[in-house]
């Protein structure tokens, strides 16, 4: 348990500095829709899905197909369980595990989209949250991140679409 060395990761400053810039980009963007609409646009595995997407953009659980498809995928199957099963703590189980199949056999796995079906469940959220906030929203974050990682000599993303 001691570990068998020191972590790989490098701390590279532009690096960082482009990250907290899609960070914030894509999350006020978010924000700014939920001001000028009556949906609400923000849920809390996106931040965890900008990280990813611009933090290691070069991973492959960061792109287009693991972002987009992996919160659709969990987030259908959170609504699926909560309209068929209610809101019971079980359910949550089973979503989540669920989930993490479904996205394992798609080959769209994307940890933060895990969170979803907890998301929906917990809220009780309708049929459009599919639609609004998280294909929309997952859109957003990709064209943003494709724009954003870009404008960087350095980085290439996406790696690959499907």
């Amino acid at each position: 348990m001691s570990g068998l060395g020191r972590s790989p990761l490098k701390v590279v400053p532009r690096n960082a500095l482009i990250g907290a810039i899609g960070g914030f980009a894509v999350i006020g963007l978010l924000a700014l829709l939920s001001d000028l609409t009556p949906c609400i646009w923000m849920m809390a595995p996106f931040g965890a899905t900008c990280v990813l997407a611009f933090g290691v953009w070069d991973a492959p659980l960061s792109q287009p197909r693991n972002i987009v498809g992996g919160h659709l995928i969990s987030t259908l199957v959170g609504l699926t369980c909560c309209h068929l099963f209610g809101q019971s703590n079980w359910v949550l189980a089973i979503a989540v595990g669920l989930a993490i199949g479904l996205m394992m056999l798609t080959k769209t796995t994307h940890p933060p989209a895990g969170a979803d079906p907890l998301v929906v469940i917990l809220s009780g959220s309708g049929w459009s949250f599919l639609v609004a906030p998280v294909l929309i929203g997952s859109a957003l974050i990709v064209l943003v991140a494709v724009i954003l990682n870009n404008l960087d000599k350095n980085r290439r993303y996406p790696t690959f679409w499907f």
